[in-house]
Order: C-alpha cells, then structure tokens, then sequence
C-alpha cells in the first residue's frame, strides 16, 4: 500500500542528506495523493480507526498531519479517505481515555472520531493547537471543548452559513473577472423543462444530494466507493464546478490566497511577452464552435486567465493545449476557479506536461506503453513498433481527450480526471484500443489504424446530455455516413474501471519514477545529438573530442547548480528551454575551465585572460555562455590557423572586451532602456535574422588598436610564451616587432608632417616609450639592443596619439619564424580533454 511505510513522526531536514531526501519524497507522494497545495510538508504519522457514521463501523487506516492539513486514508480495501483542512475544525472534545480516541468539530454540521491513537492526548493537543493557530477571527481560538459545546458551534455555521462561507474563502470575489461560468451565462437551465435528458439529470442532482447528506460536503467529505461510482455515472452540469474545486483541490489553493487571482490580472494586464503572444494567436481556436468562445464574454475570460497563469509562471508561461483545456473550465467554473484548477493541473495533477519537451506526457506515455503490454499483448504482438501508440495518443494526455472527443462526452473524462488523476485516462485509454482491438489488428500501417481510432471518436455519444444541439460539438471527421456503432462515454468509461480499475494509483506512480528516468536519459541522449549536430558545422573539433568536451562542460554546468549557492545558472536553468541554452556557464564556472582546457591557460595573466574571453563569447550578454560559444572559442586556440589565434588575441584587448570597470558577472551592462521587462519582438526578429545572415569576420572589419591596447597585447603575447622551450627565442622576436611596428608608426606620422593629426586622434596622456615598454615586460635576460631601435618624439612637441592596424601587427609577426611556429604548433586536444576530466573528478572528491 501506498502508506505502508509512513510512520512516527517527521523533521525538516537540510535537503542535501538522504534522510532530508527521504523525507522531501515522502511529502511530495503525499500532497499528490491528497491533492494539497505545493507548501505542505508530511509532519506526522499516526495509525489509528477512523469512525463511518454512514456505515457504522470503524475503517483502518492512518492518519497524516501536515501544517494546514490533516489527511486519512484507510488501509483495510474500503477505499476510504478523508481531507480535513484545519481551518474547518471549530472544536477538539476532550479525549476519550478508555478508546484512545480524539473527536473533531467540522463545520457543517459534522463531527469526525479517530480511535485507538497510540500518542492521542498530544496528537489532541497538536491540533487543538494549530485550530488557534488557524481560527477563523470571528470565533477566536478553538479550545478543548465538551460535546455540547461543539454541537452548539456545528448549529451556529448551520444557521449562519455565510460565515462558513466567509471561512473557506468563497466570498467577496473581485468585480473585475467573471463571475460566472460560462455555461449558466449561455445555456441556463429551466427548472420547468419536463425533457428525459433534463428529468435524467435532476435524478443524478438528487442522487448526489443524498450523498452529501451522509458522506458530507465540501472539503472534508468522506470519499469512498459510492463516491466513485457516482463519477463514473456523470456529474450533473449544476455540481460539475464544485467538484472539479474539490476533488482536484483547487479549493484549497482558493481558501489561502484571496484575491490573488484579482491581483495577477491587474499586474498582467497589458503586458508584452511571447507567451501573450502566443495566447492572442490561440484565443480563437479555442472550442471556435460554442457559443461562449464565440462572443468577447468567454474569449475576455479566457485572455485573463490564461495571461494570469502565465504571468504566475513564467516557467511554463504558455504552452499549446493549454487554451483547450482552459476553455472546458471556464465552462463549469468561475474565472477564478477556472485559475485555479489550471494551477491544479499544470502543477499537481500534470506535472510538466505544459513545457517545451513535455516530459510529463512523455513519461506517461512510457507508462501507458508498459500497461498495454501487461494488458493488450495480443496487440503488441500485432504491432511490434510502440512509437505508433505514443505519437496517437500524445493528444489524448495533453488534452484530456477534450481534443478528440465532443464536449459533451469529454467533460465526462474530465470528471473521472479530477476525482481519479491520470490513473483515469490510462483507464480510458486502455479500454478505448480494447474496443477497437479487432479492426487495430486489420490494419497494414499506421495510417490505418489512426482513422479507425478517429472515426470511434467521432461515434462517441453522451446520450444523457442536456446540453442543446447548439452546444453540443460536431464529430470531427463526420461525413454523414454511420460506418461505426455509436457508444455512449458513460458505457465506455464503465467498460474502463471495470476491466482495468485494478490499477492502483500507487503502481502508477512507481511506473511513472522507473520510466522517467528512461525518458529524461532518452532526451538527454537527443538534446545532446542536436547540440553536436550543430556545434559540429561550426568547429573543427573532431566528433569524440566534442562528445567528451559536451559532457566536461555538463559536468562544470551541474556542479553550479547544484554545489554554488545563488548560482546564476541555477536562477537561470530551465529544462524546457531550447537544446542549445538548456546547460550553460557563468563566469566563475568558466574561468575553472579556460584553465583546464585552453592552451594559454598558463599565462600569467590567466584570470584577465579568461574574463576577456568571457566577455567576448558572450555574444547575447547575458552573463552565461552556452556549449556554442564555448566551442567556438576554443575552437580556434586548438584548430585555428596562425591569423585566426592571432585575430582572437588581438580582439580581446579591444573594448568593450577589455574594459575594466564593468560588473563581478563578466556582463558589459547597457544603459537602461524604455519598456525594460517587456520583450521587443522586432528587436528579437532582427536578431535571429541577423543571426542567419551573418558572415564570416574580415581582418578589414576589425577596428585600430590604440596606444595602450597595444601595450597590453604586448604584455599578452610575453606572458603566452612562458615556459616554451623556445622562450629566449619568442622574446626576441617580439621585442623586434614591436620595434618596427613603433618605427613604421613614427615614419608614417613624420610623412603626414607635424601638422596633421594622426587617425587615431589626440591622446589623453603622454605616450609611452616603447623602450618602457620592452624593460617593463621583457625581462633581465633580454639585451637592450632588442629594445633600442625606437625613439620617443622630441621634446618640446605635442605628443600624438599613435595606432596599428591588425594587417600591420599581422605583416610583422609573419616575418618572424619563431612566432609562427609557437602559434601553429598543434594542440593535443584529446590528451588534454582527458586531463581536464580527471581534474573534475580530483577536484569533486
């Protein structure tokens, strides 16, 4: 059983030891198996008897506390289980010494006994406590009190219900949403009809009305069996709403956050993003055949909500599928219930569906797959390629079968979905190609069996809806010939808990973690196929050696994240991002590995070094480089000829690279612009057409390098040739460079005369001497001979400021042998991706 192993009592834990693991899984499995709000943590575990009035007897079961929440679930088959928020208890009766036993005041006129605790006066004691905690203020704290006492409070919420009201959180709703939902505003039902559907639906009110009298109604109904053979039947158009809230917990999340929705509205209104986008593009497309979606009314509220959502979560924002599902919801639930089942949805009951790669639905898949081979393997044997059952029914789990099916039946799916989670559609799923079985193993392709199943749909009937013609939605690929037998969903939905109601939520949620790990490897395997695909079009590095730097570079992106508090590449990692920006470094994880995997990570001026190239990687100046940039980087100090080494060298002491006063992050900040937090779509075209259109970089285009620039890229090269065997030899040569480089210059400015100013302009100080230059960074072992070529300007004459152009530096350098030779020297890249790998390894012991 699911609770088998849950016992005693639970600690918060630090999130990085196991027992803090342990304890985290457990509180996750239990808010999803009560459907609580994501802030509740597991705190106590107590067995004990829970008291059915309706069936006098007492069920086994256990008992969870959490700090809003206290939860039961029997353990005996009854399939029995109770939700009671405390903020519904209004009253603690003394314990009952003799039977270990603790009685709670519900409001509604309702009281619930738990006997045989072992620990019950402190388990009585906790809760009486966090009643005061959580007591609504118009009745103070909830004390230990005597049973007359507690009648007495159960007859007052009875006489005064908008007080009970008042305490669940159902009133005062913001004028600026929809109050309604849509179908009482389009289809309002008449009391007088006297219609067989509409006499059929007043039985299903009547039978639910009866159960609320003995099970209870609203959050701390007791659920059993009959609970759920009533779901299977249909749920009344009246009652859908509230249940929907109930069942998926939504009206939890409504009770502790009043007037959030109304809040999100206002601060999303008007905002410019790709999701709002997106949405605009979508509205229409919405359930286009009803009424509600045909008018600004339900188009309006649609907007709203599905903007709120994603101004809420920026993470998931908007994704397709979403405005489909929306739709349904605002039919039976109000604006703000409507947000608040999606947040259900989208972060409980279907967690990460709504993303880029949907590995929700992709694991669920895997699980669907699992189950058919348990269950149809006279299918499987017929159709040996399981891609076949994923690709068909990747609609049915995104959408809940509202894509595939009318409205009228689907809303029927999305009862059973609420009350049961995904273990209904798994259900309906497997009954649905049950079904079908005979003509599925008919078909020659997959072509075939895709209209077998889409012709069923289309033959699918809610003979019981009371819906009008009007609303009801036409078969997608109707024709107006009856090739199929019709089927009624609430037949096929009874078919599906009766042939395959045997699997347990608990089997569920096991296949679910086996197969993730399945499906998140497969899309690692693929992110990282298309990473190298491209990466591999840009470079020179061989396939192996890229597939190993691939995973050094994943390595250095996790141990961010996971290893660096307030690391900017966790604020910023978002696995449904695209495959290229989904692993990415900031600078300190950058400069860990320039050191490791650059060839001039030896300089002496290494961290400087690093910093520029960060800065000049980091093309979208974001702070973060993707494996791309770092390649392309990379790249040309292993493969690049003498030019291209030398074009980088020189590019890194030019600014904005090279600046000094800009942030820890490495990120050159520009100044603030007008709309800053909205996205400038022509902006963000231009770019990706830029992108497309770029071509390769000519020296021409690269701009003069100025007096201290030059400076500092002589002081570069010195420090890259440290340690060569050929080091005496290196200093010379460049020292005879930069002489010639500065004579040419000086030439050049006596040709243009004393009058006229050089290209590079005035200069804002005096210029250096370059013999300074050579007894700065040349060292005692160099003769001055090599530095006594140049001369300064005379005294007495303004100094000018003096340039290079890159095809100058580049025409000096080839001239000498020895520097050539120290550039082209090949780099053993595959020796030194190994290195690399193992200072990882040493570095994480």
């Amino acid at each position: 059983m699911f609770w088998s192993y849950l016992t005693g009592h639970y600690e918060v834990m630090s999130p990085l030891s196991l027992r803090g693991v342990e304890t985290r899984a457990r509180s996750e499995q239990f808010r999803a198996f009560f459907r609580l709000p994501r802030e509740e943590n597991l705190l106590e575990v107590h067995e004990s008897f829970l008291w059915v009035p309706f069936s006098h007897f007492n069920t086994l079961g256990k008992i969870c506390v959490s700090e809003n929440y206290l939860c039961f679930a029997s353990q005996d088959g009854s399939q029995c289980y109770v939700i009671i928020p405390i903020r519904e208890v209004i009253g603690v009766e003394k314990p009952d010494n003799a039977n270990k036993a603790v009685t709670m005041c519900v409001r509604g006129k309702r009281a619930v006994r738990f006997s045989e605790v072992r620990d019950f006066e402190r388990f009585a004691s906790r809760i009486r406590s966090r009643c005061g905690v959580l007591a609504s203020p118009q009745h103070g704290a909830a004390g230990e009190v005597s049973t007359d006492v507690c009648r007495s409070l159960m007859e007052h919420f009875e006489e005064n219900p908008e007080e009970e009201a008042l305490m669940v959180g159902q009133k005062g709703s913001s004028k600026t949403v929809s109050t309604e939902a849509l179908m009482t505003v389009f289809h309002p039902q008449d009391a007088e009809n006297l219609d067989p559907k509409m006499l059929k639906e007043k039985m299903k009110e009547q039978s639910w009305n009866i159960h609320f009298a003995e099970y209870g109604r609203g959050m701390s109904m007791f659920r059993t069996k009959k609970t759920r053979d009533l779901i299977v039947r249909g749920v009344p158009e009246g009652l859908r709403g509230e249940l929907w809230l109930l069942f998926s917990g939504a009206v939890n999340d409504m009770a502790t956050h009043l007037g959030y929705y109304s809040e999100l509205v206002e601060q999303s209104m008007g905002t410019c993003t790709l999701a709002t986008d997106e949405i605009e593009r979508d509205l229409h497309r919405s359930l286009p055949e009803h009424p509600a979606f045909q008018s600004d009314t339900g188009i309006s509220a649609l907007r709203r909500v599905l903007t709120a959502y994603a101004y809420r979560n920026p993470k998931i924002g908007y994704c397709q599928a979403m405005n489909i599902l929306t739709s349904v919801l605002l039919l039976y639930a109000k604006e703000e219930e409507a947000f608040w089942l999606l947040v259900a949805v989208c972060e409980r009951m279907l967690p990460d569906y709504f993303n880029r790669r949907i590995i929700g639905a992709l694991v669920d898949q895997a699980v669907f797959e699992e189950l058919i081979r348990e269950k149809l393997s006279q299918l499987t044997e017929h159709m040996t390629d399981m891609t076949f059952f994923s690709s068909v029914s990747l609609s049915w789990f995104l959408t809940l079968f509202i894509s595939v099916l009318p409205i009228e039946s689907a809303v029927n799916v999305v009862d059973c979905f609420f009350y049961d989670g995904i273990k209904a559609i798994l259900q309906l799923g497997l009954a649905v190609l049950d079904y079908n079985m005979d003509r599925l193993l008919t078909c020659r392709d997959d072509a075939e069996a895709v209209t077998v199943l889409n012709k069923f749909f289309d033959n699918v009937t809610n003979k019981d809806s009371p819906l009008p013609p009007t609303v009801q939605q036409a078969p997608v690929g109707s024709n107006g010939k009856e090739s199929h037998t019709k089927v009624d969903i609430t037949d096929l939905i009874k078919e599906a808990y009766e042939k395959y109601g045997d699997i347990r939520s608990e089997e569920v949620e096991s296949m679910r973690r086996r197969n993730r790990l399945y499906v998140i490897q497969t899309l690692e395997d693929t992110t990282k196929q298309n990473v190298l695909r491209v990466v591999s079009q840009e470079v020179k590095i061989s396939p192996a050696d890229l597939d190993d730097l691939y995973e050094i570079f994943k390595k250095q992106h996790f141990l961010s994240c996971y290893w660096t508090m307030n690391s900017p590449v966790l604020l910023h990692h978002d696995p449904s991002l695209p495959y290229l920006e989904q692993y990415q470094l900031a600078l300190p994880q950058f400069r860990a590995l320039f050191s490791l995997l650059c060839p001039w990570a030896h300089c002496a001026h290494r961290d400087a070094l690093a910093l520029w190239m960060f800065r000049l990687l980091d093309e979208n100046q974001d702070g973060l480089l993707n494996f791309k940039e770092l390649c392309c980087g990379l790249d040309v100090t292993y493969s690049g000829t003498f030019t291209d080494k030398l074009k980088l060298l020189f590019k890194l002491h030019l600014p904005p690279v090279s600046l000094t006063d800009v942030s820890d992050d490495g990120v050159i900040r520009k100044s603030p612009e007008k709309g800053k937090g909205k996205v400038d779509l022509q902006a963000y075209l231009k770019q990706w057409q830029d992108e497309l259109l770029k071509k390769e970089e000519s020296i021409k285009d690269l701009p003069r390098i100025n007096q201290a620039q030059f400076i500092q890229f002589s002081k570069t090269m010195y420090n890259l040739f440290h340690g060569d065997p050929e080091e005496e030899s290196l200093y010379r040569a460049i020292a005879r460079v930069t002489s010639l480089l500065l004579k040419m210059e000086e030439v050049g400015r006596r040709l243009q005369g004393s009058g006229a100013p050089s290209e590079a302009g005035p200069v804002e100080g005096p210029a250096a001497r370059p013999s300074g230059v050579e007894s700065e960074t040349s060292g005692a072992s160099r003769s001055s001979a090599d530095t006594g070529g140049a001369t300064s300007p005379a005294h007495g004459q303004r100094d000018t400021e003096w340039s290079f152009a890159f095809e100058q530096i580049l025409a000096s350098l080839l001239n000498e042998p020895v520097l050539v030779r120290f550039f082209e020297k090949p780099v053993h890249v595959h020796r030194t991706l190994e290195r690399a790998k193992m200072a990882q390894i040493r570095a994480n012991k």
